[in-house]
């Protein structure tokens, strides 16, 4: 079983692409789709995006992941995983119908020029599903570091105080939605969608000890290349999702509809069209 289902924002994300594929590209066994997976980690995502495409490339930068995933995902006969960084693509220009990144960007160091790449190897009219945490998070998620960013950060600090809540997971800094799309457009992406994912009851729920516990049990916890952490190391041994899982689509239906009015979320769900 993958216990990270069991997770409200995991959950969300991985539903918010499921749905985008099943909405935007052709059903099972009829697709063309040349696919991209642009750092797909342990490959939680691979065996569902592969049914919709003709050949699908895992691309990561930690060859731990990829060898785990390559594991996970040994029966996927459409899939393929190699190294590749976000930043400088091997894949000559516009070699994919789709790209999907999931929890990425944040991580790369310079997110505009993430953009740029996927951008430069996307077919004109191709489709990218992202999802990334957000600036903009519920003050429910990240009391402390939201407290410090409205009443004591002063310019040229750093965006965060503590590396827990929004800045746990390896986030030395988040996703501005003003920022994301100033470089969506600049790259010659058309967005299609942009919306929040969990809002004010999922932060509550998970607020700082999803973090900690990520960080003393969860193999490459803070996405590295390469990662030297020592403690009790888990990783997925399956794609399956447990039965429990009920429960958490529950609690994300709950949060929908008490708090889509509003406008803080832990992450935001994108899909671009790449303009041709």
């Amino acid at each position: 079983m993958n216990f990270k289902f069991l997770f409200p924002t995991f959950r969300n994300r991985y539903l918010f692409i499921r749905k985008r594929l099943q909405q935007y590209l052709p059903s099972t066994g009829q697709s063309e789709i040349l696919g991209l997976n642009l750092g797909t980690g342990e490959g939680d995502y691979d065996r569902m995006v592969a049914a919709y495409c003709k050949s699908l490339i895992g691309c990561d930068v930690n060859e731990e992941d990829l060898a785990h995933a390559q594991h996970l995902n040994s029966d996927v006969s459409n899939l393929r995983y190699e190294v590749n960084n976000a930043l400088a693509l091997s894949y000559p220009d516009q070699s994919f119908d789709l790209i999907v990144s999931c929890e990425v960007i944040e991580h790369v160091g310079q997110p505009e020029k993430m953009i740029q790449e996927m951008a430069r190897v996307l077919k004109p009219g191709g489709l990218a599903f992202m999802t990334f945490p957000s600036r903009e998070f519920p003050f429910t998620y990240d009391p402390v570091n939201r407290l410090w960013q409205q009443w004591f950060r002063k310019p040229g600090d750093k965006e965060f105080i503590i590396s827990q809540g929004a800045y746990a997971f390896g986030h030395d800094y988040l996703i501005g939605s003003i920022d994301f799309k100033e470089w969506a457009d600049k790259a010659g992406f058309e967005i299609v969608e942009y919306q929040g994912l969990s809002r004010y009851l999922v932060g509550l729920l998970e607020v700082y000890w999803t973090g900690i516990v990520q960080s003393i049990f969860k193999k490459n916890a803070r996405n590295v290349t390469t990662d030297t952490a020592g403690g009790v190391k888990i990783r997925p041994a399956s794609t399956k999702e447990p039965w429990l899982v009920f429960v958490t689509d529950g609690i994300l239906a709950l949060d929908r509809l008490l708090f889509s009015w509003g406008s803080g979320s832990v992450g935001k769900g994108v899909v671009l069209r790449k303009k041709g």
